[in-house]
């Protein structure tokens, strides 16, 4: 065994040796792995940033109380007469109480609104509507700068990425929403969740506005009982279905989000995976191609060294580990340039009522370990064929062959 591992490596360090002879086609290669490995960083990355954007914005001790059948926001209705109802609820709710008594809750609604980019181009943001309690109920929501919209006044607080990409927006600006102007009273961020897009004013101000009154398209309430949420929650939810008129349902904050990111972040792989596996058959027809040019050029060599005694593995050995080093190599590459090109790039997509909702990539160990475990694949698939063409090769035929 140990004389097998010293003709491997010996065979190793002869084709590595050669390399500049082909170093043309042996970048190719590499390049050609590398660009399956950054694209496909790209898609995962992009998945990844969309789920960590909506997976910030939820939490498991707030619940989003829906009306109409609906699982979303878009297409809910609250009506006024189970706000009441619920409000004047006494027992257990399962929604924590302020320092009143009464129930901590918010309503809203949410409005879309279209804004002029710094490009020209205009977009559509979502408005949102909401009580004073609103901005509270968000834990990682922090004023960056200025303060909250006052209550009844056509005041507004941008999200960071809005603040950041958008012009008009500075503290104390007025912008057009709508056929009125807001004030911009100040700014939030919230660890780059998605809150982040959105604009918020007081409710009444956004119903009246955009002439919406009484319209209300969710609850947001604060569950009670601290680490025992989940049974808040079912307690909430029999207490809503004990109430007359259409149905209501209460689903976790962080549910809520969970799932629409898991949608969106279904439908990214779902382009991104078919798309890289492409790239990486034809990457594969490649490597085949640089390592079969890779044997041809060696031929009097491996030929040489099987005549000298060198068995079938070391050959078939030699040449499989050049490919699989080739493919490390454009792995590794590629992995950093997706990191260059993708890490921390600001992104957007469409939300509810088709607003946009902004998001940064994240290019994560999981997804420079998936997408460099793809190139390393297609060293390994690529170079089989090659390598057992290498223990093949007929000695003295190829030894005439060359002269």
């Amino acid at each position: 065994m140990s004389s097998t591992l010293k003709q491997i490596f010996l065979m190793i360090r002869v084709n590595l040796g050669s390399l500049p002879r082909r170093l043309a086609i042996s970048l190719s290669m590499v390049l050609s792995v590398a660009l399956v490995v950054a694209v496909l960083a790209g898609f995962l990355a992009m998945a990844r940033g969309f789920d960590a954007a909506l997976a910030g914005a939820g939490s498991p001790d707030v619940a989003v109380i829906l009306g109409g059948g609906t699982n979303q926001e878009a297409g809910s209705d609250v009506p006024a007469e189970a706000i009441r109802s619920l409000a004047a609820m006494s027992g257990d709710t399962g929604i924590a109480r302020d320092g009143a008594g009464g129930p901590t809750l918010s309503r809203e609604t949410v409005v879309p609104v279209d804004i002029r980019a710094s490009d020209g181009a205009d977009q559509t943001l979502s408005l949102r509507g909401m009580d004073v309690a609103g901005p509270g109920l968000r834990e990682r929501a922090l004023l960056s700068e200025g303060r909250l919209f006052s209550s009844g006044a056509r005041e507004i607080v941008v999200g960071a990425r809005i603040a950041q990409t958008f012009p008009g927006f500075a503290v104390g600006e007025t912008v057009r929403l709508g056929a009125v102007d807001w004030r911009v009273a100040g700014h939030f961020t919230s660890g780059g969740s998605a809150f982040e897009s959105e604009i918020w004013a007081d409710l009444e101000a956004v119903q009246s506005t955009f002439d919406r009154q009484g319209q209300v398209q969710s609850l947001r309430v604060r569950l009670d009982g601290g680490s025992h949420a989940a049974s808040a929650l079912v307690t909430l939810r029999a207490r809503l279905s004990g109430l007359s008129g259409p149905p209501l349902t209460a689903v976790s904050e962080a549910d809520l989000y969970a799932a629409q990111a898991e949608r969106t972040e279904s439908l990214i792989r779902l382009f991104g995976w078919p798309i890289a596996l492409l790239m990486a058959v034809g990457a594969t027809a490649g490597a085949l191609n640089t390592m079969m040019s890779s044997v041809s050029d060696r031929t009097v060599e491996i030929a040489t060294l099987r005549l000298l005694g060198f068995g079938r593995l070391p050959a078939f050995a030699a040449t499989w580990i050049e490919a699989v080093l080739l493919s490390v190599a454009g792995a590794a590459f590629g992995i950093l340039a997706s990191r260059l090109a993708f890490d921390g790039w600001q992104a957007s997509t469409l939300g509810a009522n088709n607003t946009k909702m902004a998001f940064q990539l994240d290019v994560t160990a999981d997804v420079a370990l998936t997408a460099g475990l793809l190139g390393l694949a297609i060293g390994i698939i690529g170079g089989a064929l090659p390598a057992l063409a290498a223990t093949r090769l007929p000695l003295t035929s190829a030894l005439r062959a060359r002269g």
